[in-house]
């Protein structure tokens, strides 16, 4: 199959899309031609570099002369301390491209670095003073480093100008906007993300799911535009993920869900709305040590429970009940786990398919108990996406009841 190259959006030139051939191959043409880059610094999964050969086939394709610096595996939820290390290395190298090979969390550190070197940030005080808040300098200018990105999960946050990172001593999760830059170029490899363990995979495909439902289940400034976009990407996406789920060695499930989480941030990113509570929630679990997809897995079914309970949606719940129910793929998994599909709410359905791929469904699941409610209630206030919900979580006494849904 030939490369084939393209923007990810209709609406703008980049990040471009690359597809067809192997990473390496694609990687090596970029940097050079596209980029003409020559003191890569490389970012890379620990458990890729451990585990499989991907770093070294990159390595050699590119050429070890143009490898200025490495840095092997990040935390999950993108540790200030390990963002300024990588600062730090980056600059004293001189790297002209960050290359990134691996999840969201290396993707959302490249981020973060492009943004501070050219803003010449270097200290946690330096940082903060990137990340939206009241500390937030005037004058910040846009990352010039570029990036690319080998993504092996589904989170999508290749596709966009923003990124979180955790503050180390808070366990908060700041997040970062324009002029912060997201990569240049994205890469996709279904044969590589074949290594990825399913605990990765399955959960930021529901992740991309989260983005196409909380788009679709939005009361205001949604477009007819970003409802198709989400649509599509949402029927690709969990059809894909329960294929993938039976066979992970099924390419075209996996290219059909990574061309999926694709459209679903072209949803988001086409309309100037907000998404909700689960992202919101989820950003403030993720510091306590749940994976970034598996928060979605948890609080997305919970989220759509509360608005259809305070009557912020119902309508538009609706209208993807019956679409997620009639595709084939899903309606098979239904009649397995649902007693009676006709009274089944969003929720309900949403549920359903989170179990059959296997992902955690509780706080309890993921090793959170009571104690930290009130502290996750109290940090998800201050997320603007907690605000943006269709029902605006103003009060802690609304968190912890989304909370008391998914304690258990």
């Amino acid at each position: 199959m030939p490369e084939t190259v393209r923007p990810a959006f209709d609406s703008c030139d980049r990040p471009q899309l690359s597809y067809g051939i192997e990473f390496p191959t694609a990687a090596a043409r970029h940097v050079t031609n596209t980029f003409m880059a020559s003191r890569v610094y490389v970012i890379c999964s620990g458990s890729l570099a451990r585990n499989t050969d991907a770093l070294d086939r990159l390595i050699a394709a590119l050429g070890p002369e143009k490898i200025a610096g490495q840095r092997i595996g990040m935390k999950p939820h993108t540790q200030w301390s390990e963002v300024l290390e990588i600062i730090a290395d980056a600059r004293k190298v001189q790297a002209d491209l960050l290359l990134t090979l691996g999840a969201g969390s290396l993707t959302d550190g490249a981020k973060i670095i492009a943004f501070a070197l050219a803003n010449n940030a270097s200290t946690p005080g330096e940082l903060k003073a990137l990340a939206e808040g009241p500390e937030k300098r005037t004058g910040l200018v846009a990352s010039t480093v570029p990036i690319i990105s080998v993504p092996t999960s589904l989170s999508a946050g290749e596709y966009s100008d923003y990124a979180g990172g955790t503050e180390d001593e808070t366990h908060r999760k700041y997040m970062f906007y324009p002029p912060l830059r997201g990569p240049e170029l994205v890469i996709l490899d279904p044969q590589l993300v074949e290594t990825t363990p399913d605990s990765i995979w399955l959960s930021t495909g529901v992740r991309a799911v989260d983005h196409c439902v909380e788009t679709l289940c939005a009361v205001g400034n949604t477009t007819p535009e970003s409802d198709n976009l989400a649509r599509n990407a949402l029927g690709n996406l969990v059809s894909g993920l329960l294929r993938c789920k039976r066979n992970r060695a099924d390419y075209d499930a996996s290219l059909q869900c990574q061309l999926g989480s694709v459209d679903a941030m072209a949803a988001c990113l086409s309309v100037s709305f907000k998404l909700g509570a689960s992202h919101g929630i989820g950003h403030q679990l993720g510091p306590l040590g749940v994976g970034h997809g598996e928060t979605s897995c948890i609080c997305l079914p919970a989220v759509c429970k509360y608005n259809a309970a305070h009557n912020a949606n119902n309508e538009r719940q609706a209208s993807l009940r019956h679409l997620m129910a009639q595709d084939p793929i899903i309606a098979e998994v239904l009649r397995e786990r649902l007693n009676d599909i006709s009274t089944a709410d969003l929720g309900d359905i949403l549920d359903a398919v989170i179990r059959e791929l296997g992902m955690p469904r509780s706080l309890a699941d993921v090793g959170i108990g009571r104690d930290k409610l009130d502290m996750l209630a109290e940090n998800s206030l201050q997320d603007p996406l907690c605000q943006s919900n269709p029902v605006p979580l103003t009060e802690k006494s609304q968190v912890l009841e989304i909370l008391e849904m998914i304690v258990e």
